[in-house]
This record gives C-alpha cells, structure tokens and sequence, in this order.
C-alpha cells in the first residue's frame, strides 16, 4: 500500500545541475568571490563579483594517481 514514486537519475542530475547554478548566480549578485578550474590552463582562480580573476593556484600533479604510485615502486 505505500506509494513511493522515485524521480529518475536524470531527473536528479538536471536538479543538481539547476541549483548549482542558481547557488553560483546569488554569489555573483552578493559579490562573493568564487573558485573556477581551468580545464586547459589547468590553473585554479578567484573570480570576483565583477568578472576579475586572479590565480590562487596551479595543478602540480598529473596523471592518475595508480601511474603516480607505479613509478614509485
């Protein structure tokens, strides 16, 4: 008797998806500052309210962690 409807995983990825970006927009319009990761440059930034970047930081390591671990032993 219990009718329990379950919403699918897309379903659940397209709410995840929406409330990130409703999160990253009320930062945005407060002027709180955000962390963004550049896929190419591979650098992390601050990116202010106003649309400044700056660099926190640099990805050092690279390649999958078993490969790191392999050329240790």
């Amino acid at each position: 008797m219990n009718n329990t409807q379950y919403i699918s995983d897309a379903q659940v990825v397209k709410r995840a998806n929406a409330a990130v970006k409703i999160e990253l927009e009320k930062k945005k319009a407060m002027e709180v500052p955000i962390a963004v990761y550049d896929r190419k440059t591979q650098k992390i930034y601050q990116q202010n309210g106003d649309g400044t970047r700056t660099i926190v930081a640099e990805r050092i390591r690279k390649g999958r962690y078993s490969e790191r671990v392999a050329k240790k032993a």
